[in-house]
Protein backbone atom coordinates (compact mmCIF):
# COMPACT_ATOMS: atom_id res chain seq x y z
CA UNK A 1 0.00 0.00 0.00
CA UNK A 2 1.32 3.41 -0.92
CA UNK A 3 1.59 6.20 1.63
CA UNK A 4 -1.22 8.49 2.67
CA UNK A 5 -0.74 10.47 -0.52
CA UNK A 6 0.89 7.69 -2.51
CA UNK A 7 0.42 7.68 -6.26
CA UNK A 8 -1.36 4.31 -6.19
CA UNK A 9 -4.19 5.54 -3.99
CA UNK A 10 -7.49 7.01 -5.12
CA UNK A 11 -9.99 8.73 -2.87
CA UNK A 12 -13.66 9.63 -2.66
CA UNK A 13 -15.55 12.16 -0.56
CA UNK A 14 -18.80 11.45 1.26
CA UNK A 15 -20.87 14.36 2.57
CA UNK A 16 -23.53 13.74 5.21
CA UNK A 17 -26.11 16.52 5.60
CA UNK A 18 -27.70 16.15 9.04
CA UNK A 19 -30.27 18.11 11.01
CA UNK A 20 -27.87 20.69 12.46
CA UNK A 21 -24.66 20.31 10.48
CA UNK A 22 -22.95 18.71 7.51
CA UNK A 23 -19.93 16.41 7.65
CA UNK A 24 -17.43 15.65 4.91
CA UNK A 25 -15.29 12.50 4.99
CA UNK A 26 -12.33 11.56 2.79
CA UNK A 27 -12.08 7.80 2.22
CA UNK A 28 -9.51 5.66 0.44
CA UNK A 29 -11.13 3.66 -2.32
CA UNK A 30 -9.07 0.51 -1.92
CA UNK A 31 -9.92 -0.34 1.68
CA UNK A 32 -12.34 2.25 3.05
CA UNK A 33 -9.76 3.87 5.32
CA UNK A 34 -11.11 7.16 6.70
CA UNK A 35 -8.37 9.75 6.31
CA UNK A 36 -9.89 13.11 7.14
CA UNK A 37 -13.16 14.62 8.25
CA UNK A 38 -14.61 18.05 8.95
CA UNK A 39 -17.95 19.35 10.23
CA UNK A 40 -19.67 22.62 9.40
CA UNK A 41 -22.56 23.78 11.58
CA UNK A 42 -25.53 25.29 9.76
CA UNK A 43 -25.63 29.01 10.40
CA UNK A 44 -29.42 29.02 10.76
CA UNK A 45 -29.81 25.55 12.27
CA UNK A 46 -33.46 24.52 12.52
CA UNK A 47 -35.80 27.45 11.85
CA UNK A 48 -38.79 26.67 14.05
CA UNK A 49 -39.84 29.89 15.75
CA UNK A 50 -39.36 32.74 13.27
CA UNK A 51 -37.93 33.27 9.81
CA UNK A 52 -34.48 34.89 9.60
CA UNK A 53 -34.61 38.65 9.23
CA UNK A 54 -36.85 41.28 10.72
CA UNK A 55 -40.14 40.75 8.89
CA UNK A 56 -42.98 41.65 11.29
CA UNK A 57 -45.01 38.52 10.43
CA UNK A 58 -42.09 36.08 10.45
CA UNK A 59 -43.24 34.09 13.50
CA UNK A 60 -43.92 30.44 12.70
CA UNK A 61 -46.90 28.39 13.96
CA UNK A 62 -46.42 25.21 16.02
CA UNK A 63 -44.88 22.09 14.45
CA UNK A 64 -42.95 23.97 11.77
CA UNK A 65 -39.29 23.14 11.03
CA UNK A 66 -37.53 24.94 8.19
CA UNK A 67 -33.97 25.38 6.94
CA UNK A 68 -31.96 27.71 4.74
CA UNK A 69 -30.60 25.96 1.62
CA UNK A 70 -27.52 28.16 1.54
CA UNK A 71 -26.45 26.45 4.77
CA UNK A 72 -26.08 23.30 2.66
CA UNK A 73 -23.87 25.08 0.12
CA UNK A 74 -21.75 26.31 3.02
CA UNK A 75 -20.99 22.69 3.92
CA UNK A 76 -19.55 22.23 0.43
CA UNK A 77 -17.59 25.46 0.73
CA UNK A 78 -16.13 24.77 4.17
CA UNK A 79 -16.36 21.14 5.29
CA UNK A 80 -15.16 19.51 2.06
CA UNK A 81 -11.93 21.53 1.68
CA UNK A 82 -11.26 21.17 5.41
CA UNK A 83 -11.68 17.39 5.25
CA UNK A 84 -9.32 17.13 2.29
CA UNK A 85 -6.77 19.25 4.15
CA UNK A 86 -7.15 17.10 7.25
CA UNK A 87 -6.58 13.98 5.15
CA UNK A 88 -3.33 15.38 3.78
CA UNK A 89 -4.02 14.11 0.28
CA UNK A 90 -3.64 15.59 -3.16
CA UNK A 91 -7.16 16.66 -4.21
CA UNK A 92 -6.30 15.59 -7.74
CA UNK A 93 -6.49 11.96 -6.53
CA UNK A 94 -10.20 12.33 -5.62
CA UNK A 95 -12.34 10.52 -8.20
CA UNK A 96 -15.85 11.01 -6.91
CA UNK A 97 -18.20 12.67 -4.44
CA UNK A 98 -21.55 11.54 -3.04
CA UNK A 99 -23.96 12.98 -0.52
CA UNK A 100 -26.74 11.89 1.79
CA UNK A 101 -29.51 13.86 3.47
CA UNK A 102 -32.12 13.69 6.16
CA UNK A 103 -35.46 12.92 4.54
CA UNK A 104 -38.06 13.96 3.79
CA UNK A 105 -36.37 17.37 3.61
CA UNK A 106 -37.89 19.15 0.62
CA UNK A 107 -37.97 22.57 -1.00
CA UNK A 108 -39.81 24.48 -3.75
CA UNK A 109 -37.68 25.98 -6.53
CA UNK A 110 -37.89 27.80 -9.82
CA UNK A 111 -37.31 25.82 -13.00
CA UNK A 112 -33.56 26.42 -12.81
CA UNK A 113 -33.31 25.11 -9.23
CA UNK A 114 -33.28 28.49 -7.48
CA UNK A 115 -34.95 28.01 -4.08
CA UNK A 116 -38.02 30.21 -3.73
CA UNK A 117 -36.74 31.50 -0.40
CA UNK A 118 -33.81 33.02 -2.33
CA UNK A 119 -36.18 35.06 -4.48
CA UNK A 120 -36.06 38.39 -2.57
CA UNK A 121 -39.78 39.12 -2.68
CA UNK A 122 -40.61 35.62 -1.37
CA UNK A 123 -38.14 35.45 1.48
CA UNK A 124 -40.79 36.42 4.05
CA UNK A 125 -43.10 33.58 2.98
CA UNK A 126 -42.63 30.48 5.17
CA UNK A 127 -43.73 28.05 2.48
CA UNK A 128 -40.90 29.28 0.23
CA UNK A 129 -38.30 27.72 2.54
CA UNK A 130 -36.93 24.21 2.96
CA UNK A 131 -39.23 22.03 5.04
CA UNK A 132 -37.05 19.85 7.25
CA UNK A 133 -37.91 16.19 7.86
CA UNK A 134 -39.37 17.03 11.27
CA UNK A 135 -41.75 19.66 9.94
CA UNK A 136 -45.00 18.09 11.18
CA UNK A 137 -47.47 20.90 10.52
CA UNK A 138 -48.86 18.98 7.54
CA UNK A 139 -50.57 16.33 9.66
CA UNK A 140 -54.09 17.46 8.60
CA UNK A 141 -53.03 17.15 4.96
CA UNK A 142 -51.54 13.70 5.64
CA UNK A 143 -54.85 12.72 7.20
CA UNK A 144 -56.67 13.80 4.03
CA UNK A 145 -54.30 11.82 1.81
CA UNK A 146 -54.76 8.73 3.98
CA UNK A 147 -58.54 8.98 4.20
CA UNK A 148 -58.93 9.41 0.45
CA UNK A 149 -56.47 6.63 -0.37
CA UNK A 150 -58.23 4.26 1.98
CA UNK A 151 -61.67 5.17 0.66
CA UNK A 152 -60.54 4.62 -2.93
CA UNK A 153 -58.62 1.45 -2.13
CA UNK A 154 -55.39 2.84 -3.59
CA UNK A 155 -53.08 -0.16 -4.06
CA UNK A 156 -49.96 1.75 -3.03
CA UNK A 157 -51.22 2.55 0.47
CA UNK A 158 -50.28 -0.82 1.97
CA UNK A 159 -46.72 -0.39 0.69
CA UNK A 160 -46.50 2.32 3.39
CA UNK A 161 -48.03 0.36 6.22
CA UNK A 162 -51.48 1.82 5.61
CA UNK A 163 -50.61 5.49 6.27
CA UNK A 164 -48.70 8.30 4.60
CA UNK A 165 -46.63 10.41 6.99
CA UNK A 166 -46.93 14.13 7.60
CA UNK A 167 -43.16 14.23 7.01
CA UNK A 168 -43.42 13.21 3.35
CA UNK A 169 -43.66 15.04 0.06
CA UNK A 170 -47.42 14.84 -0.55
CA UNK A 171 -48.44 16.15 2.87
CA UNK A 172 -45.92 18.99 2.67
CA UNK A 173 -46.91 19.87 -0.89
CA UNK A 174 -50.61 19.83 -0.08
CA UNK A 175 -50.04 22.03 2.96
CA UNK A 176 -48.21 24.50 0.72
CA UNK A 177 -51.17 24.57 -1.68
CA UNK A 178 -53.71 24.97 1.14
CA UNK A 179 -51.92 27.73 3.00
CA UNK A 180 -50.07 29.65 0.27
CA UNK A 181 -51.37 28.71 -3.18
CA UNK A 182 -49.30 31.47 -4.78
CA UNK A 183 -46.08 29.86 -3.57
CA UNK A 184 -47.39 26.51 -4.78
CA UNK A 185 -47.98 27.94 -8.26
CA UNK A 186 -44.56 29.61 -8.26
CA UNK A 187 -42.81 26.30 -7.52
CA UNK A 188 -41.83 24.79 -10.86
CA UNK A 189 -40.07 22.02 -8.95
CA UNK A 190 -40.67 20.48 -5.51
CA UNK A 191 -37.50 18.56 -4.80
CA UNK A 192 -35.83 16.61 -2.03
CA UNK A 193 -32.79 18.39 -0.65
CA UNK A 194 -30.99 15.09 -1.36
CA UNK A 195 -31.56 15.72 -5.09
CA UNK A 196 -31.25 19.51 -4.98
CA UNK A 197 -27.70 19.34 -3.62
CA UNK A 198 -26.74 17.00 -6.48
CA UNK A 199 -28.19 19.57 -8.88
CA UNK A 200 -25.90 22.13 -7.24
CA UNK A 201 -22.88 19.86 -7.64
CA UNK A 202 -23.26 18.69 -11.23
CA UNK A 203 -25.64 21.18 -12.80
CA UNK A 204 -28.14 18.50 -13.84
CA UNK A 205 -31.49 17.79 -12.24
CA UNK A 206 -32.20 14.20 -11.19
CA UNK A 207 -34.24 12.18 -8.72
CA UNK A 208 -33.08 9.13 -6.76
CA UNK A 209 -35.31 6.08 -6.50
CA UNK A 210 -34.85 6.02 -2.72
CA UNK A 211 -36.60 9.28 -1.84
CA UNK A 212 -38.99 8.98 -4.80
CA UNK A 213 -40.19 5.66 -3.42
CA UNK A 214 -40.11 6.18 0.33
CA UNK A 215 -41.09 9.85 0.47
CA UNK A 216 -42.83 10.48 -2.88
CA UNK A 217 -45.25 7.52 -3.14
CA UNK A 218 -43.65 6.24 -6.33
CA UNK A 219 -44.43 2.53 -6.70
CA UNK A 220 -44.28 0.15 -9.66
CA UNK A 221 -42.93 2.89 -11.89
CA UNK A 222 -45.56 5.53 -11.23
CA UNK A 223 -46.76 8.19 -8.80
CA UNK A 224 -50.40 8.46 -7.63
CA UNK A 225 -52.74 9.11 -10.54
CA UNK A 226 -54.03 12.53 -11.57
CA UNK A 227 -57.60 11.67 -10.59
CA UNK A 228 -56.41 10.96 -7.05
CA UNK A 229 -54.60 14.31 -6.91
CA UNK A 230 -57.65 16.10 -8.31
CA UNK A 231 -59.86 14.48 -5.69
CA UNK A 232 -57.62 15.95 -2.99
CA UNK A 233 -57.84 19.39 -4.63
CA UNK A 234 -58.31 20.24 -8.33
CA UNK A 235 -55.35 22.63 -8.07
CA UNK A 236 -53.15 19.73 -6.85
CA UNK A 237 -53.45 17.81 -10.10
CA UNK A 238 -50.07 19.06 -11.35
CA UNK A 239 -48.14 18.08 -8.21
CA UNK A 240 -46.42 15.07 -9.78
CA UNK A 241 -45.05 17.29 -12.56
CA UNK A 242 -43.22 19.24 -9.85
CA UNK A 243 -41.75 16.01 -8.43
CA UNK A 244 -40.91 14.08 -11.56
CA UNK A 245 -37.45 14.09 -13.09
CA UNK A 246 -34.74 11.77 -14.43
CA UNK A 247 -34.77 8.81 -12.04
CA UNK A 248 -31.49 7.21 -10.93
CA UNK A 249 -30.73 4.01 -8.99
CA UNK A 250 -28.47 3.95 -5.95
CA UNK A 251 -24.81 4.33 -6.86
CA UNK A 252 -25.53 5.71 -10.33
CA UNK A 253 -23.54 8.62 -11.71
CA UNK A 254 -25.72 11.72 -11.76
CA UNK A 255 -23.17 13.81 -13.62
CA UNK A 256 -19.79 15.48 -13.32
CA UNK A 257 -18.61 18.12 -10.87
CA UNK A 258 -19.10 21.57 -12.39
CA UNK A 259 -16.47 24.30 -12.38
CA UNK A 260 -18.52 26.24 -9.81
CA UNK A 261 -18.82 23.27 -7.47
CA UNK A 262 -15.14 22.48 -7.97
CA UNK A 263 -14.35 26.01 -6.80
CA UNK A 264 -16.54 25.52 -3.72
CA UNK A 265 -15.05 22.18 -2.75
CA UNK A 266 -11.47 22.35 -4.01
CA UNK A 267 -12.03 19.05 -5.86
CA UNK A 268 -11.23 18.41 -9.52
CA UNK A 269 -13.76 19.55 -12.08
CA UNK A 270 -15.35 16.64 -13.91
CA UNK A 271 -15.14 13.96 -11.21
CA UNK A 272 -18.13 11.66 -10.68
CA UNK A 273 -21.13 12.90 -8.70
CA UNK A 274 -23.33 10.06 -7.41
CA UNK A 275 -27.11 10.12 -7.27
CA UNK A 276 -28.61 11.57 -4.11
CA UNK A 277 -29.42 9.35 -1.18
CA UNK A 278 -30.77 9.29 2.38
CA UNK A 279 -28.54 9.22 5.45
CA UNK A 280 -30.04 6.05 6.91
CA UNK A 281 -30.12 4.18 3.64
CA UNK A 282 -26.48 4.75 2.68
CA UNK A 283 -25.46 3.59 6.16
CA UNK A 284 -26.54 0.03 5.37
CA UNK A 285 -23.65 -0.22 2.90
CA UNK A 286 -21.19 1.23 5.41
CA UNK A 287 -22.31 -1.38 7.97
CA UNK A 288 -22.02 -4.25 5.47
CA UNK A 289 -25.73 -4.91 6.07
CA UNK A 290 -27.12 -5.21 2.54
CA UNK A 291 -27.81 -8.93 2.89
CA UNK A 292 -31.55 -9.49 3.55
CA UNK A 293 -32.46 -9.73 7.23
CA UNK A 294 -29.72 -7.48 8.61
CA UNK A 295 -31.58 -4.52 10.11
CA UNK A 296 -29.66 -1.28 10.65
CA UNK A 297 -30.87 1.17 13.29
CA UNK A 298 -29.32 4.58 12.68
CA UNK A 299 -29.70 6.22 16.06
CA UNK A 300 -29.33 9.95 16.52
CA UNK A 301 -31.86 12.72 17.15
CA UNK A 302 -34.31 10.24 15.63
CA UNK A 303 -33.89 6.62 14.57
CA UNK A 304 -34.37 5.13 11.14
CA UNK A 305 -34.58 1.36 10.72
CA UNK A 306 -33.73 -0.09 7.31
CA UNK A 307 -33.49 -3.69 6.17
CA UNK A 308 -33.36 -5.50 2.85
CA UNK A 309 -35.80 -8.30 2.16
CA UNK A 310 -35.74 -10.96 -0.50
CA UNK A 311 -39.44 -10.56 -1.31
CA UNK A 312 -42.25 -8.05 -1.12
CA UNK A 313 -44.31 -8.00 2.08
CA UNK A 314 -46.74 -5.47 3.53
CA UNK A 315 -45.83 -4.49 7.08
CA UNK A 316 -48.46 -2.52 9.04
CA UNK A 317 -47.12 0.86 10.14
CA UNK A 318 -43.85 0.75 8.24
CA UNK A 319 -42.57 3.83 6.42
CA UNK A 320 -42.35 2.06 3.11
CA UNK A 321 -40.99 -0.74 0.98
CA UNK A 322 -39.26 0.12 -2.30
CA UNK A 323 -37.73 -2.19 -4.88
CA UNK A 324 -34.05 -1.26 -5.03
CA UNK A 325 -34.58 1.35 -2.33
CA UNK A 326 -31.43 0.30 -0.43
CA UNK A 327 -29.57 -1.60 -3.14
CA UNK A 328 -30.33 -3.21 -6.49
CA UNK A 329 -32.08 -6.55 -6.55
CA UNK A 330 -33.71 -6.40 -3.11
CA UNK A 331 -36.78 -4.91 -1.48
CA UNK A 332 -35.72 -2.19 0.93
CA UNK A 333 -37.88 -1.67 4.02
CA UNK A 334 -37.89 1.42 6.22
CA UNK A 335 -39.39 2.21 9.62
CA UNK A 336 -38.47 4.80 12.21
CA UNK A 337 -38.92 6.70 15.44
CA UNK A 338 -39.34 10.47 15.21
CA UNK A 339 -37.69 11.21 18.54
CA UNK A 340 -34.84 9.37 20.27
CA UNK A 341 -31.73 11.41 21.06
CA UNK A 342 -33.92 14.51 20.96
CA UNK A 343 -35.91 13.11 23.88
CA UNK A 344 -32.82 12.45 26.00
CA UNK A 345 -31.47 15.89 25.12
CA UNK A 346 -34.76 17.54 26.06
CA UNK A 347 -34.62 16.00 29.53
CA UNK A 348 -30.99 16.96 30.16
CA UNK A 349 -31.44 20.51 28.88
CA UNK A 350 -34.87 21.38 30.23
CA UNK A 351 -35.90 19.01 33.01
CA UNK A 352 -32.84 17.71 34.86
CA UNK A 353 -31.84 19.75 37.93
CA UNK A 354 -28.38 21.19 38.45
CA UNK A 355 -25.85 18.59 39.48
CA UNK A 356 -27.27 15.81 37.33
CA UNK A 357 -27.86 17.79 34.14
CA UNK A 358 -25.52 15.75 31.96
CA UNK A 359 -25.93 12.52 30.04
CA UNK A 360 -22.82 11.09 31.68
CA UNK A 361 -24.02 11.63 35.26
CA UNK A 362 -27.55 10.44 34.54
CA UNK A 363 -26.24 7.31 32.82
CA UNK A 364 -23.97 6.60 35.75
CA UNK A 365 -26.89 6.80 38.19
CA UNK A 366 -29.34 4.96 35.93
CA UNK A 367 -26.91 2.11 35.23
CA UNK A 368 -26.85 1.21 38.93
CA UNK A 369 -30.59 0.43 38.96
CA UNK A 370 -32.08 -3.05 38.57
CA UNK A 371 -34.57 -3.35 35.72
CA UNK A 372 -37.93 -1.98 36.82
CA UNK A 373 -36.68 -0.39 40.04
CA UNK A 374 -37.87 3.07 39.02
CA UNK A 375 -41.47 1.88 38.59
CA UNK A 376 -41.99 3.86 35.38
CA UNK A 377 -43.12 3.32 31.81
CA UNK A 378 -42.77 6.05 29.17
CA UNK A 379 -44.16 6.37 25.67
CA UNK A 380 -41.49 7.65 23.27
CA UNK A 381 -43.69 10.07 21.34
CA UNK A 382 -42.13 13.43 22.25
CA UNK A 383 -41.90 14.16 18.51
CA UNK A 384 -44.90 12.07 17.44
CA UNK A 385 -44.89 8.47 16.27
CA UNK A 386 -43.44 7.54 12.89
CA UNK A 387 -43.78 3.76 13.19
CA UNK A 388 -46.02 1.94 13.72
CA UNK A 389 -48.82 4.48 14.28
CA UNK A 390 -47.72 7.15 11.78
CA UNK A 391 -49.29 9.97 13.77
CA UNK A 392 -47.34 13.10 14.60
CA UNK A 393 -50.12 14.50 16.77
CA UNK A 394 -49.19 11.96 19.45
CA UNK A 395 -47.07 13.13 22.37
CA UNK A 396 -44.99 11.78 25.24
CA UNK A 397 -46.20 10.11 28.40
CA UNK A 398 -44.67 8.90 31.68
CA UNK A 399 -46.67 6.63 33.97
CA UNK A 400 -45.72 5.78 37.56
CA UNK A 401 -44.29 9.06 38.85
CA UNK A 402 -44.25 9.45 42.64
CA UNK A 403 -42.63 11.79 45.13
CA UNK A 404 -39.82 9.25 45.33
CA UNK A 405 -39.05 9.54 41.59
CA UNK A 406 -35.65 11.01 40.84
CA UNK A 407 -34.10 12.40 37.63
CA UNK A 408 -32.11 9.25 36.88
CA UNK A 409 -35.33 7.22 37.10
CA UNK A 410 -37.00 9.35 34.45
CA UNK A 411 -33.90 9.37 32.28
CA UNK A 412 -33.65 5.58 32.31
CA UNK A 413 -37.37 5.25 31.58
CA UNK A 414 -36.90 7.49 28.54
CA UNK A 415 -33.98 5.38 27.30
CA UNK A 416 -36.06 2.25 27.75
CA UNK A 417 -39.09 3.74 26.00
CA UNK A 418 -37.16 4.14 22.77
CA UNK A 419 -35.94 0.54 23.03
CA UNK A 420 -39.55 -0.60 23.42
CA UNK A 421 -40.43 1.37 20.28
CA UNK A 422 -37.67 -0.38 18.35
CA UNK A 423 -38.86 -3.77 19.60
CA UNK A 424 -42.36 -2.96 18.31
CA UNK A 425 -40.86 -2.29 14.89
CA UNK A 426 -38.74 -5.45 14.84
CA UNK A 427 -41.72 -7.58 15.85
CA UNK A 428 -43.90 -5.99 13.17
CA UNK A 429 -41.36 -6.91 10.50
CA UNK A 430 -41.04 -10.48 11.72
CA UNK A 431 -44.81 -10.99 12.04
CA UNK A 432 -45.29 -9.75 8.47
CA UNK A 433 -42.77 -12.24 7.10
CA UNK A 434 -39.65 -10.07 6.87
CA UNK A 435 -36.96 -12.02 8.77
CA UNK A 436 -34.60 -10.10 11.05
CA UNK A 437 -31.38 -12.04 11.60
CA UNK A 438 -29.19 -9.27 13.00
CA UNK A 439 -29.50 -5.81 14.56
CA UNK A 440 -26.73 -3.39 13.61
CA UNK A 441 -26.54 0.00 15.33
CA UNK A 442 -25.05 3.10 13.74
CA UNK A 443 -25.20 6.80 14.55
CA UNK A 444 -24.14 9.06 17.37
CA UNK A 445 -25.99 7.23 20.14
CA UNK A 446 -23.93 4.05 19.81
CA UNK A 447 -21.38 5.81 22.02
CA UNK A 448 -23.75 5.32 25.00
CA UNK A 449 -23.02 1.83 26.38
CA UNK A 450 -25.96 1.89 28.82
CA UNK A 451 -28.39 2.62 26.01
CA UNK A 452 -26.90 -0.11 23.82
CA UNK A 453 -27.16 -2.70 26.60
CA UNK A 454 -30.77 -1.68 27.25
CA UNK A 455 -31.56 -2.23 23.56
CA UNK A 456 -29.93 -5.67 23.61
CA UNK A 457 -31.86 -6.63 26.75
CA UNK A 458 -35.22 -5.19 25.62
CA UNK A 459 -35.06 -6.80 22.16
CA UNK A 460 -33.38 -9.93 23.55
CA UNK A 461 -31.03 -9.87 20.58
CA UNK A 462 -27.28 -9.26 20.27
CA UNK A 463 -26.32 -5.89 18.83
CA UNK A 464 -23.61 -5.45 16.24
CA UNK A 465 -21.96 -2.05 15.92
CA UNK A 466 -20.91 -0.32 12.74
CA UNK A 467 -17.13 -0.02 12.66
CA UNK A 468 -17.19 3.66 11.79
CA UNK A 469 -18.21 6.76 13.71
CA UNK A 470 -19.25 8.34 10.39
CA UNK A 471 -21.68 5.76 9.01
CA UNK A 472 -23.68 7.96 6.61
CA UNK A 473 -20.62 9.78 5.28
CA UNK A 474 -18.79 6.47 4.79
CA UNK A 475 -21.89 5.05 3.07
CA UNK A 476 -21.95 8.03 0.74
CA UNK A 477 -18.27 7.56 -0.01
CA UNK A 478 -18.98 3.92 -0.92
CA UNK A 479 -21.63 5.09 -3.39
CA UNK A 480 -19.19 7.67 -4.78
CA UNK A 481 -16.72 4.86 -5.50
CA UNK A 482 -19.41 2.97 -7.41
CA UNK A 483 -20.43 6.09 -9.37
CA UNK A 484 -16.76 6.66 -10.27
CA UNK A 485 -16.45 3.11 -11.61
CA UNK A 486 -14.03 1.85 -8.97
CA UNK A 487 -16.40 -1.04 -8.12
CA UNK A 488 -19.02 -2.78 -10.26
CA UNK A 489 -21.82 -2.34 -7.73
CA UNK A 490 -22.60 -1.27 -4.17
CA UNK A 491 -22.30 -4.84 -2.87
CA UNK A 492 -18.67 -5.12 -3.96
CA UNK A 493 -17.88 -1.62 -2.69
CA UNK A 494 -19.51 -2.28 0.70
CA UNK A 495 -17.58 -5.54 1.10
CA UNK A 496 -14.29 -3.73 0.51
CA UNK A 497 -14.95 -0.39 2.19
CA UNK A 498 -17.58 -1.03 4.90
CA UNK A 499 -16.98 -2.43 8.38
CA UNK A 500 -18.92 -3.85 11.32
CA UNK A 501 -18.12 -5.36 14.74
CA UNK A 502 -20.40 -8.34 15.36
CA UNK A 503 -22.37 -9.05 18.57
CA UNK A 504 -20.72 -6.36 20.69
CA UNK A 505 -23.65 -6.21 23.14
CA UNK A 506 -25.36 -9.43 24.18
CA UNK A 507 -28.65 -9.65 26.12
CA UNK A 508 -28.63 -10.76 29.73
CA UNK A 509 -31.32 -13.47 30.20
CA UNK A 510 -32.53 -12.19 33.58
CA UNK A 511 -32.78 -8.58 32.43
CA UNK A 512 -34.47 -9.69 29.20
CA UNK A 513 -37.16 -11.53 31.18
CA UNK A 514 -37.71 -8.50 33.40
CA UNK A 515 -38.08 -6.29 30.34
CA UNK A 516 -40.64 -8.65 28.81
CA UNK A 517 -43.03 -7.74 31.64
CA UNK A 518 -42.39 -4.02 31.25
CA UNK A 519 -42.71 -4.22 27.48
CA UNK A 520 -46.15 -5.80 27.90
CA UNK A 521 -47.20 -2.70 29.86
CA UNK A 522 -45.71 -0.46 27.17
CA UNK A 523 -47.76 -2.22 24.51
CA UNK A 524 -50.97 -1.70 26.50
CA UNK A 525 -50.29 2.03 26.83
CA UNK A 526 -49.16 2.21 23.18
CA UNK A 527 -52.43 0.74 21.91
CA UNK A 528 -54.66 2.64 24.35
CA UNK A 529 -53.30 6.09 23.52
CA UNK A 530 -52.28 5.38 19.94
CA UNK A 531 -55.07 3.23 18.57
CA UNK A 532 -58.24 4.91 19.70
CA UNK A 533 -58.62 3.98 23.36
CA UNK A 534 -58.15 7.61 24.35
CA UNK A 535 -57.35 10.37 21.85
CA UNK A 536 -56.46 12.87 24.56
CA UNK A 537 -53.07 13.60 22.99
CA UNK A 538 -54.63 14.75 19.73
CA UNK A 539 -57.19 16.85 21.61
CA UNK A 540 -54.47 18.50 23.68
CA UNK A 541 -52.49 19.21 20.51
CA UNK A 542 -55.51 20.89 18.96
CA UNK A 543 -56.08 22.99 22.09
CA UNK A 544 -52.41 24.01 22.12
CA UNK A 545 -52.47 25.00 18.46
CA UNK A 546 -55.61 27.05 18.91
CA UNK A 547 -54.08 28.84 21.89
CA UNK A 548 -50.98 29.60 19.84
CA UNK A 549 -53.13 31.41 17.33
CA UNK A 550 -52.36 29.17 14.36
CA UNK A 551 -55.67 30.05 12.68
CA UNK A 552 -55.01 33.75 13.17
CA UNK A 553 -51.78 33.81 11.17
CA UNK A 554 -51.73 36.75 8.71
CA UNK A 555 -52.48 35.98 5.07
CA UNK A 556 -49.46 36.27 2.75
CA UNK A 557 -49.10 39.35 0.59
CA UNK A 558 -49.68 38.53 -3.11
CA UNK A 559 -46.53 38.72 -5.22
CA UNK A 560 -46.13 38.04 -8.91
CA UNK A 561 -43.19 35.79 -9.68
CA UNK A 562 -41.99 34.78 -13.11
CA UNK A 563 -40.27 31.39 -13.10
Amino acid sequence: MAGVDGSADRYVVGVDFGTLSGRALVVRVGDGAELGTAVHEYRHGVIDSALPGDAPDAALPPDWALQDPDDYRDVLRHAVPAAVAAAGIDPARVIGIATDFTACTVLPTLADGTPLCEVPELRSRPHAWVKLWKHHAGQPQADRVNALAEARGEPWLNRYGGKISAEWQFAKGLQMLDEDPEIYRSAARFIEAADWIIWQLCGAESRNICTAGYKGIRQDGRYPAEDFLAALDPAFVDFVTKLDGPLLPMGARAGSLTAQAAAWTGLPEGIAVAAGNVDAHVTAAAAQALVPGHLVAIMGTSTCHVVNGARLAEVPGMCGVVEGGLSPGAWGYEAGQSGVGDIFGWFVEHAAPAGVDSHERLCELAAAQPVGAHGLIALDWWNGNRSLLVNHDLSGLIVGLTLATRPADIYRALLESTAYGTRMIVEAFVQAGVPIHELVVAGGLLSNPLLMQIYADVTNRPLSIIGSAQGPALGSAIHAAVAAGAYPDVYAAAAAMGRVDRDVYRPDPDRARAYDALYAEYRLLHDHFGRGGNDVMSRLRAIRNAAAGRSAAPAPTPVEVVA
